[in-house]
């Protein structure tokens, strides 16, 4: 509203509602982002026309679950900025040798390879997975499914739709983007063929329950997301990860992400296009370091006790 007064958030309430936002949706706003995190809450103060933060924060805490105004303010606070084919080379090695891998694999048990893309934004990782893999060779649904989660209602609308700006191709050759697109008014619609190989789902990166409606999975991207999380979040859906994969199961995250502090229950692939983590095999678990150390430090103090 024009003429409002400015909204500031004392120490106090950004404390509150930064510890508030993380433990619903993982989100942590460091003090770096301490500006952006206030903004964003004022633009909900002024569209709610609640006078404060105090105000908003008590409307927040009287709403249950995840829906709601907690879900308006997630759309507002979350970043979801992407295009297709971001980090090529990981997703050529998804193609060229994690697929083939899995696809032999589960022929053995039946059933296609399922990939789970967590915080999907708008939909051009998944896209892009089906893309590249039908020009492979792979046929999706026979050789392997998609899916597709976010905790933003706004991209996963965007998502089903499939209509995307130039800017959403600034990695993609033309051949590709006039095979599988077609463009109307200065905006581009992915093709039914690409488009019906994925599903999407709203998904909570922080409650596992959600993640466990999705099933076990053999290959999880989650790259370029909890780069934006607090490490014992980061932690926790790590470990959430490791329980949807299946033994041999891959993990991707983004090249600026790693495991490094976070799990040792993966083992870091050097595979020919990238490196990526993997869950190991039954009988080639990585032993845990710090048990380890435990192991022998009490096995040093029982001889010291021995007579």
């Amino acid at each position: 509203m024009d003429g409002a007064p400015e909204l500031t958030l004392s120490d106090a309430q950004y404390r509150m509602f930064r510890d508030w936002v993380a433990e619903r949706c993982g989100l942590w706003f460091a003090p770096d982002m301490r500006f952006v995190l206030e903004r964003r809450l004022a633009r909900r103060v002024r569209q709610l026309d609640l006078g404060s933060f105090a105000a908003y924060y008590y409307h927040l805490r009287s709403q249950a679950g995840d829906e709601g105004e907690l879900a308006d303010l997630i759309d507002d606070l979350t970043t979801n900025e992407t295009f297709f084919l971001r980090e090529r080379r990981q997703l050529d090695t998804l193609v060229g040798e994690i697929l083939p891998e899995w696809i032999e694999r589960r022929r053995r048990h039946g059933g296609p390879v399922s990939i789970w893309c967590a915080g999907c934004s708008s939909g051009e990782e998944p896209y892009s997975i089906v893309m590249l893999a039908r020009e492979a060779g792979f046929e999706p649904g026979r050789d392997f499914r998609v899916y597709a989660s976010d905790i933003c209602r706004r991209v996963l609308q965007s998502a089903r739709r499939g209509v995307y700006r130039a800017s959403a191709f600034r990695e993609t050759e033309p051949l590709l983007r006039q095979k599988y697109f077609v463009e109307k008014e200065g905006v581009w619609r992915i093709s039914d063929d690409v488009k019906r190989h994925v599903v999407f789902t709203r998904a909570n990166l922080v409650d596992s329950a959600r993640a466990l409606m999705l099933g076990a999975m053999d290959v999880i991207l989650c790259r370029n997301v909890i780069m934006y999380f607090e490490m014992p979040t980061r932690r926790r859906v790590v470990v959430a990860f490791a329980e949807r994969l299946r033994p041999g199961g891959y993990l991707l995250l983004g090249h600026a992400e790693s495991l490094i502090q976070l799990s040792s229950a993966f083992e870091l692939r050097h595979l020919r296009g990238d490196m990526v983590y993997r869950k190991p095999l039954p009988g080639q678990e990585i032993p845990d370091p710090w048990h380890a150390a435990a192991r022998a430090a009490l096995h040093a103090a029982a001889e010291e006790l021995e007579p």
